[in-house]
């Protein structure tokens, strides 16, 4: 597998047609807002959603269906890796792709998530300095978290997840601390990295009742999670995935267009309808 840095890929006019892939996906707002963006930029194009099972996922990108662009979402961030047949720096560091860009017969694996969550940050001013981070869950996503948090200088990050051995395998690899699920660690913000939450009702199963005047990041962007409405209730800032989403976005349609699209009020407002 070749490894390149600047992007830099042919564009076929004649190809527009993007879409989503994930399992589950109907929760997806990617269509929406992406299809916005084209109309917005007068681009002729459609953007879909598509629901896959991991053992579709190969056979799915391999096919010649006149895609040019795909975004990837849970569960799938690590398991198109296997299919790329270029990843950008960013995609091989992080070992997680959430934009492809499909090409004269290349499947090229990208990674927005960083920017995305790197920029959500830096929107409210936080500067990592001496803080810990908390991270729950060992996803496909979580490599790109601590990506953003080590760029925004935050150097000490707890990672906890129910299966052990896989926070064991990130933390050997981004030189992370191990913690049991269930033990709250002393932190200055806590992301939630798994896909609990989802459904509104989805518990993490996990006691912040006595944590007071954290931030706590969930990058779940629809609907707002009990992780987050506990925290609130308890006086801790919170934070949903919303413009984290709309980061990556961001970044996804200017890698396929050339056109970085305006986040305005509008755009966010498109995630609330």
């Amino acid at each position: 597998m070749q490894i390149i840095g600047i992007l830099n890929v042919p564009r076929n006019k004649n190809m527009k047609k993007y879409l989503v892939i994930g399992n589950p996906i109907e929760h997806s707002l990617s269509p929406k807002l992406h299809n916005y963006w084209l109309n917005k930029n007068k681009i002729d194009g459609n953007y879909e959603k598509k629901l896959l099972t991991e053992e579709k996922v190969g056979e799915f990108l391999r096919s010649n269906q006149n895609i040019s662009g795909i975004n990837v979402t849970v569960p799938f961030k690590k398991t198109v890796l296997n299919y790329c047949t270029e990843l950008t720096e960013l995609a091989s560091s992080s070992q997680s792709v959430n934009t492809i860009i499909l090409s004269n017969d290349k499947i090229i694996g990208d990674n927005t998530d960083v920017y995305g969550f790197e920029q959500s940050l830096k929107d409210l001013n936080f500067h990592g300095l001496n803080k810990t981070a908390f991270i729950l869950g060992a996803g496909g996503v979580v490599a790109s978290v601590v990506i953003a948090l080590n760029n925004l200088g935050v150097k000490n990050i707890v990672i906890s997840n129910r299966t052990k051995n896989k926070a064991e395998a990130l933390a050997k690899d981004y030189n992370l601390v191990v913690s049991d699920w269930g033990k709250i660690v002393d932190f200055d913000i806590v992301i939630n990295c798994t896909s609990i939450g989802l459904n509104q009702d989805d518990s993490l199963g996990l006691d912040f009742s006595e944590v007071k005047d954290k931030i706590f990041y969930d990058i779940i962007y629809k609907p707002k999670t009990k992780f987050l409405i506990d925290a609130e209730s308890s006086d801790n800032q919170i934070i949903d995935g919303k413009m984290m989403f709309l980061y990556q976005a961001q970044k996804s349609f200017e890698i396929w267009h050339g056109i970085k699209p305006e986040i305005n009020k509008e755009v966010i407002n498109l995630l609330n309808d």
